[in-house]
């Protein structure tokens, strides 16, 4: 892992990608009350485990400024974090709803929300280097859970991967030296609508991942 920036979180006002400062600011003329600000991970940074998503969602963390919290995506997500055990609490799609996560980390391959939730490959290039400083941070990782093909293909690139290495598939799992990188399909209610993924699908993953854990 190379190119560590100075924080692992970027400025409120980040202007490294012009399209999503862009949208960034028009969003905040329309919604004012919103967070609208790169989504800062969420979790204790001594977790052994960090789940990747792809991007805040428009009205989702991009509106509450916590990952996953407030869309459909964080109702699968935090159901399942807490039935294995990696949160505590009541998951109440609010950032003070008082749920905390245990040995758990989340954060995104792209910290701000972008159009149509499809972030472009350069900016997805750029916001590598706050994942890069994130995983860094981390002493005790252990185990990334990448949430669809974007995140895993990043998450691989900040661990100094190319994308053959490891191929993406829903609940392959990837040594990458003293970590595992243990893929799925993201928890979007687009995928889980069309049974692309399902519930059950989605907690053998994190079933997985505890048992390795545990192990």
């Amino acid at each position: 892992m190379t190119g560590l920036p100075t924080s692992a979180e970027p400025d409120r006002n980040c202007p490294l990608c012009p399209r999503l400062a862009e949208f960034r600011a028009e969003a905040r003329a329309k919604q004012p009350d919103w967070h609208n600000s790169p989504v800062a991970s969420f979790g204790d940074a001594n977790a052994q485990l960090l789940i990747v998503g792809l991007a805040p969602g428009l009205q989702g963390a991009n509106r509450t400024g916590r990952p996953f919290t407030g869309d459909y995506a964080g109702d699968l997500l935090y159901a399942t974090l807490l039935e294995y055990g990696f949160a505590k609490g009541v998951y109440q799609a609010r950032p003070d709803d008082g749920l905390k996560l245990v040995g758990c980390r989340i954060s995104n391959a792209v910290r701000c929300v972008p159009p149509q939730n499809k972030p472009l490959p350069a900016e997805i290039n750029t916001c590598r280097q706050f994942m890069v400083a994130t995983i860094a941070t981390m002493p005790k990782l252990r185990a990334i859970v990448a949430l669809g093909r974007i995140a895993h293909e990043s998450t691989l690139k900040a661990l100094g991967l190319r994308n053959g290495a490891a191929p993406f598939a829903h609940g392959a799992v990837h040594g990458v030296g003293a970590v595992r990188l243990y893929d799925s399909y993201h928890c979007s209610r687009y995928n889980t609508n069309t049974r692309v993924l399902t519930p059950e699908m989605f907690r053998n993953v994190f079933a997985k991942v505890r048992k390795d854990l545990d192990s």
